[in-house]
């Protein structure tokens, strides 16, 4: 069986300047980043925004497993199964981070027959979007401690900095640091840390601002810390928003490449989805809609991370919400969630399956309660038995789901087909009655509270003491009207990651809150999650090399 980086390395690409004549794209729309991507000009939606806007079609999955959902893949797939029934699909992704392509994870460029080209430049530097982001994240790091250096002239309290450097890797030794040491020459010595760049605000910023002008405003609401007696200081206190915005000004623009089937495509943004809000760009998802008659999406995790964020805070950033959902499931995952070891998943197991439907069930159950139309997906692997398809049809049916076996990873969009048309179907349905979880108007507690129990299936939450004093200062500063923006494991239910399936009887964690005003949420840290992930025991960057003739092997 070929590799993922066989399959894409194989494939025949056509020029990126044919992808966007297919698209009716202008010269003066995109810039050609080689022979195989552009970047589209932010311009793009505003010169489009009087055309009719195409379907969105939202992937979301159930919790994640070391056994593997596919939701990438089944994003591509089905975009490239809708182009085979003679629409005009365009898909849009994140970019991926290197923390996981080189750690634990992988690649996020789909798999098999359905992946984005080409695979090693989109997971590894790209057109360096995430680079940018770091600078920009870092430049501002600098300027803060500058400033506190010389003369201090905004009284910030080196204890009350909330703003960290990132990098664009997972490594866990630079969690918790100590800068500033070496004499008075050498700054203000404070301790600090690095967080992901996947996880910084600047990342969400990018993604959830619709123009350049909304970003340089986004830019300057950012809350790095606060003074001796308390008050907040913001980037627009520093006067930095504008160099921030310049090194943000190429990045900013989406960028266009084609799948293995040369359907387009539209990749921008990274945020990851348990530690932020997990969805790529606003301008690249309405650009997208403008350019196709569908648009298929995802949303990072399971539903209850990153669908939850993207009808909860993009949705409301973007004034818009999607047409359809799709949430992916495996007979591997599932059977994992009902108690099978990884290394039993081969041999075909109903009863574990039955155990594991409890997962998928929750999940769909949170979908049901946003009033969105939906399919559920079984992504087919190999190792599937037909004993075990049929069980997960057969329990969806008897409960009137709609569901479509997708075997798009080893036929490509051939294999979407049945879902492309169920989910066409879903789409042709009158307006649907969306509704959010959480009204902006209820309460910080409130809210955590309602996505806890509505979409976790918790009993409760446990406010932490000085989580509790956040919640009472945020709301004095007037910030208690934002969407919240949860960081929870991302492979249980609950806050603990050993309680797969269906947890019940838990309490949610509440450790502390932190403000992302420029983002326009507050995100709120449970149990143990971190901002800045580690590396495994062996991570994937062991088995990656490049020949003489510059041949990748080993990215996944």
């Amino acid at each position: 069986m070929k590799t993922d980086i066989e399959i894409a390395q194989q494939a025949t690409l056509k020029s990126i300047v044919e992808i966007a004549e297919s698209l009716n794209l202008t010269a003066e729309d995109y810039e050609p980043y080689g022979y195989t991507k552009a970047k589209l000009s932010d311009k793009l939606l505003e010169k489009r925004k009087d055309e009719p806007n195409g379907k969105i079609i939202l992937v979301t999955s159930i919790n994640p497993t070391p056994a593997g959902e596919g939701k990438s893949t089944v994003t591509v797939g089905l975009g490239q199964a809708l182009n085979r029934l003679g629409e005009k699909a365009v898909i849009a992704l994140r970019e991926p981070s290197l923390g996981p392509v080189v750690g634990l994870k992988g690649g996020a460029a789909g798999g098999g027959y359905s992946q984005v080209l080409p695979m090693e430049e989109i997971n590894l530097h790209f057109t360096s979007d995430i680079h940018a982001i770091t600078s920009a994240n870092n430049l501002l790091s600098a300027v803060i401690d500058n400033h506190i250096h010389r003369d201090n002239q905004l009284h910030i309290d080196p204890r009350k900095v909330e703003w960290k450097r990132v990098v664009d890797m997972n490594d866990r030794s630079l969690r918790q640091i100590v800068i500033g040491l070496g004499g008075a020459t050498q700054g203000v010595p404070r301790e600090e840390g690095f967080t992901i760049t996947a996880a910084s605000e600047i990342m969400a910023i990018l993604c959830l601002a619709d123009s350049i002008e909304d970003l340089k405003a986004r830019l300057s609401k950012i809350v790095i810390g606060y003074t001796y007696d308390d008050q907040p200081v913001t980037v627009k206190d520093l006067e930095v928003e504008g160099a921030l915005t310049l090194l943000l000004k190429d990045a900013f623009k989406p960028n266009l490449v084609q799948t293995i089937e040369n359907t387009p495509a539209v990749i921008h943004g990274g945020p990851f989805a348990n530690i932020a809000h997990g969805c790529n760009s606003i301008i690249a998802t309405k650009t997208a809609a403008k350019l196709g008659d569908y648009v298929v999406t995802e949303a990072g995790f399971g539903a209850d991370l990153g669908a939850e964020k993207f009808l909860h805070i993009k949705t409301q950033a973007g004034n818009f919400h999607p047409d359809a959902i799709v949430i992916v499931a495996t007979v591997r995952a599932l059977k994992m969630h009902g108690g099978v070891s990884k290394k039993d998943l081969n041999t075909e197991n109903i009863e574990a399956l039955k155990a594991g439907m409890e997962n998928l069930n929750k999940h769909i159950d949170t979908i049901e309660q946003f009033g969105l139309p939906y399919v559920v997906a079984i992504n087919k692997f190999p190792t599937d038995t037909i004993a075990e398809t049929d069980f997960i049809e057969s329990w969806c049916r008897s409960r009137n789901i709609d569901v479509a076996l997708a075997d798009v990873w080893a036929k490509g969009g051939a294999g979407g087909i049945e879902l492309a048309k169920k989910v066409m179907a879903k789409t042709a349905t009158p307006e649907v009655e969306f509704t959010r979880i959480y009204d902006s108007n209820e309460t910080l507690e409130t809210k955590i509270r309602k996505i806890a129990q509505k979409v976790y299936g918790a009993d409760d939450i446990e406010l932490s003491l000085k989580a509790k004093k956040q919640i009472i200062f945020f709301e004095q500063q007037g910030w208690g009207n934002l969407p919240v923006c949860m960081a929870k494991t991302q492979y249980s239910l609950s806050d603990d990651p050993t309680l797969v399936g269906r947890p019940r009887g838990f309490t949610i964690t509440i450790r502390e809150l932190k403000a992302s005003i420029g983002a326009g949420f507050i995100v709120v840290l449970t149990g143990d999650v971190m901002t800045m992930p580690g590396l495994p025991k062996t991570p994937a960057a062991l088995n990656m090399d490049m020949d003489a003739n510059g041949k990748i092997t080993g990215l996944s």
